[in-house]
């Protein structure tokens, strides 16, 4: 795939929102095209998580398993991106992945993220706010439902 094409589809990743042309750039000469069969598996839960990915084509089935069962937690479309925390911070695959279809993901490496928000420290404060919304937000949908679940 083109380095341009690369760069369109990190634009579109929420994530990335409020990237320059050229630090999209430097993010896209980081990544690594991965094409996957259906059925073919992406990580698994608890492997130690360096890196992010972004779905280009196709569909990922993130899951957990247990004594061979596999119960469905989400399906991760074109141009939504999985992982993100791996980007950020050191930890462990919280789910496993796997292709549902022939898909296309572009691997996003820890290193060459960190290395960005150290040349463009501007950009490592405006990820931290938009972190810090998203928590915010996640907490009070939290809040909102905890009375379905209180006896």
């Amino acid at each position: 795939m083109a380095l341009d094409d690369d760069i369109r589809i990190l634009s579109g990743v929420k994530l990335f929102e409020g990237f320059s042309q050229e630090q999209l750039r430097l993010l896209a000469f980081g990544t690594e095209s991965m094409r996957l069969p259906a059925s073919r598996k992406l990580y698994l839960e608890d492997d130690e998580a360096d890196s992010a990915y972004v779905v280009i084509s196709g569909s990922i089935v993130l899951y957990h398993e247990s004594d061979q069962n596999r119960t469905p937690i989400a399906s991760v479309k074109p141009g939504e991106i999985l992982g993100e925390l791996a980007l950020i911070a050191d930890t462990r695959r919280l789910t496993s992945a796997a292709a549902e279809t022939d898909s296309e993901v572009l691997r996003l490496n820890r290193k060459m993220f960190h290395r960005i928000l150290e040349e463009y420290p501007e950009l490592a404060v405006h990820l931290h706010r938009r972190v810090t919304e998203e928590l915010q937000a996640l907490i009070r949908r939290i809040e909102a439902l905890a009375s379905r679940f209180t006896p």
